[in-house]
């Protein structure tokens, strides 16, 4: 089973998705601290990458860290360039999800120089950018739903959850929120892939005016391109900031998955590879 160490000396686990002699994608799933098999092969982006998909730490298969370790999502940063240098590559291609792009954005501020492409799915960004959060009217949509009582019933609670464990127990009245149509297949889906509590509680950062202007700073200057991949019907990010978050790279763009929420691959496979693939050239 494929292992690295990282800065500190925490063992890192990867899964290897895909044949050996593709290019590398190195990708980071979301959550936070969500394990990765819910991400599968990214609808079948593994036969065009391989892919280099990294278990948080304290997630998985890979080790919490040492006492008194930082795992907020900054510093997480780190792990993936001890995945970069495990790999031997002076430049690599990353994929993030959901909270997962938090990451990547923290490792394109500290490492530009080491970013071939950047390609961030349905990421959260209202921390990021100055568009308004219109994830309630994107929600609102779906009122005549089955699920909407109970989800304006658990919401209240979820969010004044005091820790990771409590809310994970409320988050599957609210799980429909992310998906477009929230059917037989979006609800296989959500069983997929445990979170970890620990690891979530430990990833949480509120960043400072200070740290937030310094990312938008750093952002202006990235010279990778950079794909943005939006759910129009994405409850939990909503789709103005997604968008917003596209326009802070110089080389950035974003296509909207219409119909689509949280989880595009799943959803929209074949939509989702059309968007992605073109960025992602043969080699």
């Amino acid at each position: 089973m494929p292992s690295l160490t990282s800065h500190d000396g925490t063992r890192l686990h990867v899964d290897v998705i895909g044949d050996e002699s593709l290019p590398p994608l190195v990708v980071l799933a979301g959550g936070p601290a969500r394990h990765p098999v819910y991400l599968g092969d990214l609808g079948g982006l593994s036969t065009r990458r391989r892919l280099i998909v990294l278990h948080q730490r304290g997630v998985g298969e890979s080790d919490a860290g040492p006492a008194g370790t930082t795992a907020r999502w900054p510093e997480l940063a780190e792990d993936v360039e001890a995945v970069r240098l495990w790999l031997g590559l002076d430049r690599f291609e990353l994929l993030a999800h959901s909270a997962g792009t938090r990451v990547a954005i923290s490792y394109a501020a500290r490492y530009p120089q080491h970013l071939d492409r950047l390609c961030l799915v349905t990421p959260p960004a209202t921390w990021l950018v100055d568009a308004d959060d219109d994830s309630a009217e994107i929600i609102a949509r779906h009122a005549a739903a089955d699920w909407y009582p109970g989800f304006l019933d658990a919401l209240p609670a979820l969010l004044a959850a005091p820790d990771s464990a409590t809310g994970n127990r409320l988050f599957p009245a609210v799980a429909p929120i992310a998906w477009g149509d929230w059917d037989e297949t979006a609800q296989e889906h959500e069983r997929l892939g445990a979170w970890h509590p620990a690891a979530q509680d430990a990833f949480v950062h509120t960043p400072t005016p200070d740290e937030v202007e310094d990312l938008r700073d750093a952002l202006r200057h990235l010279a990778a391109p950079v794909l943005v991949v939006a759910g129009s019907e994405d409850g939990l990010t909503g789709l103005a900031p997604v968008l917003d978050l596209a326009k802070r790279f110089p080389l950035g763009q974003a296509i909207v998955l219409d119909g689509c929420g949280h989880y595009p691959w799943v959803e929209q496979p074949r939509s989702f590879a059309a968007a992605v693939t073109p960025f992602f050239p043969a080699d």
